[in-house]
């Protein structure tokens, strides 16, 4: 009897549930995640999805760019400004395939965001229907994008859906946050099922965890036991919104800081404490810094080769002479560059509050130990000023690099957002821009894909819609994606790009010069047999898509410009003429073996024992 009113009971529950097509669930699902924006570009895959987003379009809005790449850097830049994930909806086949880039520069520098691709219908799965993959497994798609997503989710049924859709926003926004992929079948849209969707997950940064009492109190007396402490912090900082603990950690103990290109900003690079950069292409003061220093307090830092000159002693680094307290909210990051005499599994804003907390207690100031150490860097920093100074005042045509950095520093509100891409422009970006506020500075970093600068622009500016947003990028990382322009003026997104054009790929272009005698091939941008150098007119693409676009070959014109295009609200294009025989000084150095390391423009390496 008791087993018939249960089955009874279940069949009248289940027969209350209105049944949904899972289309209609997911656009549902993606409105309790509070998930604004979906980018994507419609195909025959995923035009079943198209539908129900049109019906919540009141709630979600969908923006479709020209390339799908686009669409992940929109949604990469998207999170990095405002840390809340949005989603990208690609079809089957080419679609989706064109995204793999970008879920890759989102991976290895840790962006969320819920990558939504469609597949061919469960019932042609093996049969070789149009753009399935199934070479070794039906509709292998996920096998594709595998290596460039924290996890990849294929549910088959609609009733599979709830549970694969809460575990792709949990994956992604918990601890290291990275993209996570959800490849839908074609039919799962248009199938319908009695059932519903689980608790909301309420977002990223809701869940930390923190270290061990021990390593904290270990911590606090290591530093505190230093005489030469540095503090170097990457995008772990930045993502836990730590910046106010870091600023006040500095203050207390009265330690320099050294950063990695995604933590720039998190302390006030005026801030006499800032070091900047750290590696090849870092400041003169910092790669001292870490030669010297005897403790380092690593948090949410990779210790990747351009930030530790390729782990050679002496030109960044001098572990295991200097000690290491690594701290990480992943556990793969710790000992995978250099073993730490400390590793730390912990959120970098819990720690620092832990931290903070061990010292109050102590009441442990920094009480002048540190002023000798200061003293010293504030030695190497002038060395490095009078080497560097005179370059930013220079006016030619074309222009300096050192002008383009100190025209845009001087015109650029300070919660201006500017994104960087690959190419030889970022080099002079890393080395001597000066981020004032955490999420302002974003930069391809791990995989450095050309494209996400340009592209990733737009993301920033609809996440951040009161703030000016300046892509600072290379002529050859926006020729790859000069679709940008189309979907700035299709969705009145008054972006401003800032396109560095050298007429070559200009950082490998330095390569050849410096490590093969000059021999020249492949990286300059030539028209003709006389070799004339060639760009297209990139301020007249940008007026023929409907933006503005000015070009400036004076470098006097370069600020007033600059200033003009951010008044402007509208999306504008300066075509900035820049000398690309001026190349950034090395102060580290970086190796491509069996090529020998070159040794530093500016400084020497110094290898310590002791």
């Amino acid at each position: 009897m008791r087993s018939w009113r249960v089955g009874r009971h279940y069949q009248e529950v289940t027969a209350s549930m209105p049944k949904m097509k899972g289309g209609e669930l997911i656009a549902e699902f993606l409105i309790r995640e509070k998930i604004p924006y979906v980018f994507g570009i419609c195909g025959h895959g995923n035009v079943g999805l198209l539908d129900p987003l049109y019906n919540v379009r009141d709630k979600i809005k969908l923006v479709s760019p020209r390339h799908e790449q686009i669409a992940g850097h929109m949604a990469d830049a998207y999170f990095r400004v405002k840390h809340q994930p949005v989603a990208t909806l690609t079809s089957c086949g080419p679609g989706s395939a064109n995204l793999v880039m970008a879920l890759a520069v989102a991976q290895t520098d840790s962006s969320a965001l819920l990558a939504i691709t469609a597949n061919v219908p469960t019932s042609q799965f093996n049969r070789s229907p149009f753009q399935e993959l199934n070479r070794h497994n039906q509709a292998d798609f996920p096998n594709v994008i595998r290596p460039v997503v924290k996890r990849s989710f294929q549910p088959t049924r609609v009733d599979m859906l709830p549970l694969a859709l809460r575990q792709a926003v949990t994956t992604m926004t918990s601890g290291r946050p990275g993209p996570v992929n959800l490849d839908v079948p074609f039919n799962l849209f248009q199938e319908e099922d009695d059932v519903s969707l689980e608790s909301p997950w309420d977002g990223f940064n809701q869940r930390r965890s923190g270290a061990a009492p021990e390593d904290v109190s270990r911590t606090a007396e290591m530093l505190l036991a230093a005489k030469r402490p540095v503090l170097f912090i990457g995008h772990g900082v930045t993502l836990s919104e730590a910046s106010a603990e870091l600023t006040a950690l500095a203050h207390r103990l009265q330690i320099p800081v050294l950063s990695s290109p995604n933590g720039m900003g998190c302390l006030d690079m005026t801030d006499p404490l800032s070091l900047g950069f750290i590696g090849r292409n870092g400041a003169y003061p910092a790669n001292q810094a870490g030669r010297y220093a005897d403790v380092v307090l690593a948090i949410g830092a990779r210790f990747d080769d351009r930030s530790s000159s390729s782990w050679l002693p002496g030109y960044s680094w001098n572990f295991p002479v200097t000690k290491l307290v690594h701290v990480d909210v992943d556990h793969a990051e710790l000992g995978r560059n250099y073993p730490p005499d400390l590793a730390v599994l912990a959120d970098a804003r819990t720690f620092l509050r832990q931290l903070l907390g061990e010292l109050e207690a102590r009441d442990a100031k920094g009480e002048g130990r540190t002023k000798p150490w200061l003293d010293e860097i504030a030695t190497w920093r002038a060395e490095w000023d009078a080497f560097t100074r005179p370059n930013f005042d220079l006016h030619t045509s074309p222009m300096r690099p050192e002008r383009v950095v100190a025209d845009c520093r001087a015109v650029i509100p300070d919660d201006a957002i500017i994104s960087l891409d690959s190419g030889v422009h970022h080099n002079w970006y890393m080395q001597f821009w000066q981020a004032r506020r955490p999420q302002t500075m974003l930069n391809t970093w791990g995989f450095s894909g050309m494209g996400f600068g340009p592209a990733g622009i737009l993301g920033a500016k609809l996440a951040a819609p009161d703030k000016p947003c300046i892509s600072i990028c290379g002529d050859g990382g926006f020729t790859m994606v000069p679709q940008v322009l189309c979907t700035a003026v299709e969705y009145n997104i008054p972006a401003v790009w800032v396109v560095w054009n050298n007429f070559a790929w200009g950082a490998i272009r330095d390569l050849q010069h410096g490590l093969f005698q000059g021999h020249e091939i492949g990286t300059a941008f030539y028209e003709g047999a006389n070799q004339t150098p060639y760009n297209p007119d990139f301020a007249a693409w940008a007026r023929a898509a409907g933006a503005e676009g000015i070009t400036v070959k004076k470098s006097e014109e370069f600020a007033g410009a600059l200033e003009h295009a951010i008044k402007l609200n509208k999306p504008c294009l300066l075509d900035v003429h820049v000398d690309a025989n001026v190349r950034p000084p090395a102060t580290g150095t970086w190796t491509l073996p069996p090529i020998a390391a070159k040794e530093p423009v500016f400084g020497k390496r110094v290898v310590r024992t002791s």
